[in-house]
């Protein structure tokens, strides 16, 4: 039966569940599980909308929604560049568009930054030794732990030191160069 711009015969319930195995098999409420958060239940709740909580700094909220829900984290408020980055995300873009998301993305990333900056600044730098893994390499027999085996990320895992070691690498050279440079203006 093709479509046409006239509606097509719309089968019965009878017909559709003798062709189809398994049609219905919902339209019985005792067979659905949904049916019990369907039904209203007094809970002995005094409020049909809970109580808001108060906003004490102003949040991200969606383009999509008039309002943030009653109860929403703060434990880590926007803050810095990162903070500008997701309050224009969420003030420009919907939730249903690509660009939303990956402002997003580089909002989690610049705060990343941010954070080891500032710990850096603090005189408490990351220890990348011990907070990236590759110590238990050395000592929890990592690398027979990678080898002989069928690990599926066996084949991503010498990519890992790069992604690991490669900033701090970069640092660490970019850091000397600039000292370097620093220096020799100061002995001119």
């Amino acid at each position: 039966m093709t479509y046409t711009a006239d509606h097509p015969p719309v089968p019965s319930s009878e017909e559709l569940r003798a062709r189809i195995p398994g049609w219905g098999a919902d339209l019985d409420p005792k067979d659905r599980p949904s049916v019990p958060k369907l039904r209203f239940e007094e809970t002995g709740a005094h409020w049909d909308f809970p109580d808001r909580q108060l906003e004490m700094q102003p949040r991200e909220r969606s383009i999509e929604h008039q309002f943030l829900t009653p109860v929403f984290g703060t434990s880590t408020p926007p803050r810095g560049l990162s903070g500008a980055i997701r309050r224009y995300s969420y003030r420009r873009f919907s939730e249903g568009r690509a660009a939303h998301w990956l402002l997003l993305i580089l909002g989690d990333r610049v705060d990343a930054i941010e954070s080891h900056a500032l710990a850096l600044v603090k005189g408490h730098p990351d220890n990348p030794i011990t907070e990236s893994g590759i110590k238990t390499e050395f000592t929890y027999n990592g690398l027979a732990a990678r080898t002989g085996t069928r690990r599926v990320d066996r084949n991503h895992a010498w990519m890992d030191p790069v992604l690991v070691a490669g900033p701090w690498v970069l640092t660490g050279v970019l850091g000397t160069r600039a000292v370097r440079r620093v220096a020799r203006r100061v002995r001119r």
